[in-house]
């Protein structure tokens, strides 16, 4: 799936070597293609301020959009 760069989105699992888990906010800056075909983006991972903690590369299956009906919640980075 592809979606529009600098939209919001959340982590569909953890990403351990990243220290991040399912649900963690992330924006879009960049859209990648592996020579496989499979697709990805470079993300910013978000703070509570919105400051950028992290640039990351994550594959698309592993993020979803936002829906209307959730709620955001703070946690300290994984350690």
């Amino acid at each position: 799936m592809k979606f529009p760069l600098y939209s919001d989105l959340a982590l569909t699992r953890d990403l351990p070597e990243h220290r991040l888990r399912r649900g963690d906010l992330v924006r879009l800056v960049e859209h990648h293609v592996a020579p496989d075909g499979e697709e990805g983006y470079s993300a910013e991972v978000l703070g509570a301020k919105g400051q950028t903690l992290a640039v990351i590369a994550v594959a698309a299956g592993a993020l979803e959009e936002l829906r209307e009906d959730e709620v955001l919640s703070v946690r300290a980075l994984a350690g």
